[in-house]
């Protein structure tokens, strides 16, 4: 067999593709940088936490290792700490949200339970025993049934079951009502001091807020739709016969966004429970953080169908593709370009005039849209390229509409957040 010799003049051949290749890195460069960013800043966090946590388990310690303290509550110390171990959490209105519903639930479940115990045993005999399993089984199984509902169970799960851990406990146990009425009281001022601990170590030293944790987790989203986005475009219109040298596109971008809920909806239940505190006031629209979520999902899930077309490998020609290049590649730039208004318009809590100008601009896309799509381009397809053109078209224009309500929900944030102007 012979040997061919592919000569390169003077590396002008290959020059525009790292010249594409440089490009495409430096636009990926900011995100790169907001995850490393990311990355210090979450371990920094947890080197935080676990300190702060240390503080705390000293501080209910002194009830053991101080003789004053521990003459007043005695052996009932332990409770302190079984509560800063089980109630402290990473974010302060995490730990607010344990505290309080083991608080309430501790003193519901005492009341009621030293209640039942009493008339227990007012009833005396064989009574005692029917009339305790009785409001055993009513209770446990009403508290119980409370923790399938789901708004019960989203905020006050943790309380209903210290609720049943604590009726069962004080009722059952009732043999003598005045030790049972004691033993509760001591238990409970434990539970207080515990709990009074990890307040102090989770609000008052280096706080760690689950409502900027949401707040700056969503506005970094939108810049990540948008890189996808223009990432997506480059890959779709590069020329075929450089496929291989062109840089490589991930949409793990996407996925990560569509893998986002359970965390957004947790950190929006604990910033409810977390008080006023910089920039967010009482009563603030976190509500309106899940539904901007939900509209970000359904953004990258469209991006996420362009997969289909990104890996075709049907495509011999890029004569096709090349009819719909510049008004696809406007109407792509353009939308990255209202992603990154809108969410820099949240992170900097700021109702920007350029936002209030993105609907127009978005009927624009769809008007120019629908010009690619008339039959005098698709018409000079064949039936297999008019097809992929024509879904690809399709998503794009769904995407717009998209954009367009994901708009509308941020401007009704910065109404309800009072944005500055």
């Amino acid at each position: 067999m012979g040997s061919t010799v592919i000569a390169i003049p003077d590396g002008e051949a290959v020059a525009p593709v790292a010249k594409d290749k440089k490009k495409f890195q430096e636009s990926l460069r900011p995100v790169i940088s907001f995850l490393r960013e990311k990355k210090n800043k979450h371990d920094k966090e947890k080197v935080i936490h676990s300190i702060k946590v240390g503080i705390a388990l000293v501080l209910v310690s002194l009830l053991y290792l101080l003789d004053p303290l521990y003459e007043q509550v005695g052996e009932n110390a332990m409770w302190a700490i079984m509560t800063v171990v089980v109630v402290f959490e990473f974010f302060a209105g995490a730990t607010l949200s344990k505290g309080l519903n083991r608080g309430l639930g501790t003193i519901l479940g005492g009341g009621l339970g030293y209640l039942a115990a009493a008339f227990a045993h007012e009833v005396g005999g064989v009574g005692n025993a029917v009339v305790v399993g009785t409001f055993v089984f009513i209770f446990g199984a009403a508290a119980t049934y409370s923790r399938l509902v789901p708004r019960i169970k989203k905020r006050y799960d943790y309380g209903a079951t210290i609720f049943i851990l604590t009726f069962n406990l004080v009722v059952v146990s009732a043999i003598r009502v005045d030790e049972v009425l004691k033993l509760a009281r001591e238990r409970l001022t434990t539970i207080v001091m515990g709990f009074s601990a990890c307040i102090f170590t989770s609000l008052l030293v280096f706080p760690i807020w689950a409502s900027d944790e949401l707040h700056d987790s969503v506005a970094s989203k939108f810049e990540d739709l948008a890189s996808s986005i223009e990432g997506c475009f480059k890959v779709y219109f590069r020329l075929v016969n450089e496929k291989e040298n062109q840089p490589s596109f991930t949409f793990s971008c996407c996925k990560s966004v569509l893998y986002s809920k359970s965390e957004e909806s947790s950190l929006a239940n604990f910033a409810r429970w977390e008080p006023w505190h910089g920039k967010f006031g009482f009563s603030y629209p976190w509500g309106k953080y899940l539904k901007i979520g939900e509209n970000l999902r359904d953004v990258a899930a469209t991006i996420l169908s362009f997969k289909g077309c990104l890996q075709s490998d049907r495509q011999t020609t890029q004569t096709p593709r090349e009819l719909i290049k510049e008004q696809c590649e406007d109407v792509g730039s353009s939308l990255a370009r209202t992603l990154r208004e809108l969410g820099d318009s949240i992170k900097k809590m700021r109702r920007y005039q350029t936002v209030t100008s993105i609907m127009p601009e978005l009927k624009s896309m769809r008007q120019e849209l629908s010009l690619v799509m008339s039959p005098s381009i698709l018409g000079q397809l064949e039936n297999a390229d008019r097809l992929e053109i024509a879904s690809f078209l399709f998503t794009l224009t769904v995407m717009v509409d998209q954009v367009e309500e994901l708009t509308k929900e941020v401007q009704e944030l910065g109404e309800l957040a009072r944005f500055h102007v």
